[in-house]
């Protein structure tokens, strides 16, 4: 089995759609769409992943933006919130379905804890002046590094991030869900591998968010969320790969090909935004035009 992750191309975040660099970044990746190939698609619920498979699809709404770009999408016939494959239309691209749990990883830390976890993240104030929630995934790298903890396969469930969060319940509902996905597709989880139950040689594409592709990739690695969260960079509109491997039979491991691929803009004359370095914070401390919190 083929698995590919798209991260959704440059967003605007408030109307959760693509503003004009994710709109290019998502064409240049159609261009190279049939080189890629997309096999058997499915999305994220959310605007800004939605017209981005709808772009590179083919089947964007003209003028139209976020969940109503994508013909099809917004149809419930075509909602899954389990992970029913619908195969290929008779062009061979990728029928498209929407799966719930593909949603950006939405695990959030009470801000009731932001003294405690001060040196964990920067919490910023609501109107009112108590602090906002924060995303878990934002803490500083300094934080993260000083508590190995947070890098246990095991133990990050039990740090104070994750007992002052919904980071645990918010995980596990995603990999149950990506495990059902699997196992109906023939690789059925057993301790910390794959049993395959049938041979899979189809290739399927998720186009969804950062934060969804690292709780999975940590999933098919056997190692914390954090791992991958704190220490890869998967630029808007990216592709990431993986394959199985069979050396022993009836084993499959997830081998990883490549990660955060942006070929299509290259190709295309365009550069990754807000990259080479820094992903979405600053490169260098002192540079306060890039994102520091």
């Amino acid at each position: 089995m083929r698995l590919l992750f798209v991260r959704h191309g440059d967003p605007d975040y408030k109307n959760d759609c693509l503003n004009e660099i994710g709109v290019r970044e998502a064409r240049a990746l159609a261009a190279l769409g049939p080189q890629i190939g997309w096999g058997t698609c499915f999305v994220s619920p959310l605007g800004r992943a939605q017209e981005t498979a709808a772009i590179v699809l083919g089947r964007a709404v003209p003028g139209a933006h976020g969940v109503a770009a994508a013909v099809g999408c917004t149809d419930l016939s075509m909602r899954d919130t389990g992970s029913n494959a619908l195969g290929a239309d008779a062009s061979g691209a990728g029928l498209l379905k929407t799966l719930d749990w593909l949603q950006e990883f939405p695990a959030q830390v009470d801000p009731g804890a932001a003294e405690l976890l001060q040196d964990a993240f920067c919490f910023k104030k609501n109107a009112d002046g108590s602090p906002k929630n924060r995303v878990v995934w934002d803490m500083y790298p300094a934080y993260y590094h000083e508590h190995p903890a947070y890098s246990d396969y095991n133990e990050w469930r039990t740090t104070p991030v994750a007992l002052h969060s919904d980071a645990v319940s918010v995980y596990d509902r995603i990999i149950r869900s990506f495990d059902e996905f699997l196992a109906e597709r023939g690789y059925v989880r057993e301790g910390r591998h794959y049993r395959v139950e049938r041979e899979n040689t189809e290739t399927i594409t998720f186009f969804c968010h950062f934060g969804v592709s690292c709780v999975l990739l940590s999933r098919l690695w056997n190692v914390s969320p954090f791992v991958p969260l704190q220490s890869l960079c998967m630029p808007t509109s990216s592709v990431t790969e993986l394959y199985t491997e069979e050396r022993q039979k009836g084993i499959a491991h997830f081998r990883t090909t490549r990660i955060g691929d942006t070929t299509h803009l290259t190709m295309a004359g365009l550069k990754p935004e807000r990259l080479p370095h820094s992903a979405l914070f600053a490169e260098v401390y002192s540079d306060f035009s890039q994102r520091h919190d």
